[in-house]
């Protein structure tokens, strides 16, 4: 993980111990693979590490984990450890986001939500292989004109994997990177003594997005997100009410948007499709990397 000078430099963050994990190493202190960065409401940055040395493989023994650090000093205040019991043999933490004392994440490769006690650190899986956690082999990822596939013949499936909550608190938006979204509340979520029954009860449609890249929400409850098949960023106002901002070839495979506070949307291209494991070992994928950034105003 990296952070970005004003010289145009970067530089290890938090440390370069931190970054420096190599198989044998422990990785306790150390990432792995990080999937996803976010800020939390009280300005803390999480770090989602899912624990894996390569994409779809198994998590190592302490691999899988939250890492709470202060942006300001690179200080790691609390390391949540992601065990076997949640991050499960073919688990994927993927994303976070943050609900008072509660956190979500999604699990991409398992299909299932996880919620975090953020001041005990007590972990639990729900909606574990529930049909909304589940991707669906007919909504394909589609990109360039083709099926993004995972061996021959076979579509790329990815399980739950965006996320949002409602900007009241009171619900979860969910779903399977190829989509539908659906809704549950949150307060059952937070309680441990809801059944898995009573959970998958409750969820209920929301909105039928195509397969994105990612999303991110704002204080009105307007939801942007990556169309992956035109390489499109998209505005769902809370209406339901969809609408395309922009669409361009150098936005292909978009991914983990970001509301900054002065309402610009900054973007990592992350090109994912384009990966060698995609294409019988050989890298489609065009350097430099890039982040951009759109003015919504």
């Amino acid at each position: 993980m990296g952070l970005l000078t004003k010289s145009k430099e970067i530089e290890p963050f938090p440390d370069a111990d931190w970054n420096g994990w190599k198989p044998g190493r422990n990785a306790t202190h150390r990432f792995v693979s990080v999937n996803a960065l976010h800020v939390a409401p009280d300005g803390t940055l999480w770090v989602v590490d899912t624990g894996t040395p390569s994409f779809g493989g198994a998590p190592i023994l302490e691999g899988a984990k939250l890492v709470r650090i202060d942006p300001a000093t690179g200080h790691v205040l609390r390391i949540y450890p992601l065990g076997p019991e949640i991050a499960q043999a073919g688990s994927y933490i993927d994303d976070i986001r943050f609900n008072g004392r509660h956190a979500y994440l999604t699990d991409a490769g398992k299909a299932a939500l996880i919620v975090l006690d953020v001041e005990t650190g007590h972990t639990r899986r729900v909606l574990d292989n529930d049909v909304s956690t589940r991707a669906r082999t007919d909504r394909p990822i589609v990109m360039d004109g083709h099926v993004v596939e995972n061996g021959l013949h076979q579509p790329l499936l990815v399980n739950v994997d965006p996320l949002e909550v409602s900007p009241d608190g009171k619900w979860l938006y969910f779903g399977p990177l190829e989509g539908p979204w659906s809704r549950i509340p949150t307060a059952l979520l937070d309680d441990p003594d809801v059944s898995s029954t009573d959970l998958s009860a409750a969820v209920q449609p929301w909105a039928d997005l195509p397969p994105i890249g990612g999303s991110a929400m704002d204080t009105a409850g307007n939801l942007y997100f990556t169309n992956l098949k035109d390489d499109g960023v998209y505005r769902r106002d809370v209406s339901g009410k969809i609408k395309r901002l922009i669409s361009d070839p150098r936005l292909h495979w978009a991914d983990a948007p970001c509301l900054a506070p002065d309402g610009r949307l900054w973007l990592p291209v992350a090109q994912l499709d384009r990966l060698s494991m995609f294409h019988q070992g050989h890298s489609r994928s065009h350097q430099p990397f890039l982040l951009v950034s759109i003015d919504l105003r």
